[in-house]
């Protein structure tokens, strides 16, 4: 049976006067691979950090696997937790960036094996082995020891994914993860992203690449001003939207 990984409930989240996320709720089961669509300023990469406390939420709850993430609840209130404490939950939650963000003075073999060691406690040979077979998994086996200005965008993006992957966590989000790419990069990105979703990895991801969108994902969501306007099996939404506003967006993307 599958369970809710990602529970959200009448999520909400402001800066000063604008309110960015007007009462999300969703639920993503395990093994689901859910796109997340919509118009600059709906709040998408604003909810995906939500998701890991990148960003901290105003009102409402998430789980993830049954726990918060950046608080802990006590008589009915949610208390922030310690920055450490925040990091080991963190730890389960896998997130890739439209800019990568690998460190700059670290090859891509370092680049991987920081955080299981600092975070998750492995020792540095377990940590190297589970890099090079990420590494591997993501095409990059001859780039061990390649810093991030040796690579080409598209590599430095699969780097970022296997960093991901090597603290095994439970959900991976993607955050518009081909956006920054050449158009000739893309596909090698979304290869490495379509063995995810063939290997049952459960995923949120923020994109506007609707045809990858049809083929791999189990939902697909459009948001507004911060609210759901459509959520839906992808092939329908994309081909049927419900809301006139998806219906624009959708033509426009095509």
């Amino acid at each position: 049976m599958t369970h809710p990984v990602i529970v959200a409930e009448h999520v909400q989240k402001s800066f000063g006067s604008l309110r960015v996320l007007d009462g999300i709720s969703m639920e993503v089961e395990s093994g689901e691979v859910v796109f997340i669509m919509g118009p600059s300023g709906s709040g998408k990469s604003t909810f995906l950090r939500c998701l890991n406390h990148l960003e901290p939420i105003d009102a409402g709850r998430i789980l993830v696997d049954g726990a918060y993430v950046g608080y802990r609840e006590e008589a009915g209130r949610l208390y922030e937790l310690k920055p450490k404490e925040i990091a080991k939950r963190r730890a389960e939650i896998g997130m890739v960036f439209q800019r990568f963000n690998l460190f700059p003075h670290w090859t891509a073999l370092e680049n991987l094996i920081q955080a299981p060691m600092r975070v998750r406690g492995l020792k540095r040979v377990e940590a190297v082995a589970r890099a090079e077979k990420l590494l591997v998994r993501v095409g990059l086996k001859d780039k061990l020891h390649a810093y991030p200005n040796q690579l080409s965008g598209g590599q430095q993006q699969r780097v970022a994914i296997a960093r991901a992957l090597a603290m095994e966590p439970k959900v991976m989000l993607f955050d518009e993860p081909t956006s920054a790419l050449d158009p000739e990069l893309v596909t090698e990105v979304l290869t490495v992203m379509r063995d995810l979703t063939e290997s049952g990895m459960t995923m949120v991801v923020v994109t506007h690449e609707l045809g990858f969108a049809r083929e791999c994902g189990t939902r697909l969501i459009f948001m507004e001003d911060g609210r759901v306007l459509d959520d839906g099996k992808p092939a329908e939404i994309i081909s049927n939207p419900t809301h006139a506003r998806t219906r624009t967006f959708v033509s426009q993307v095509l």
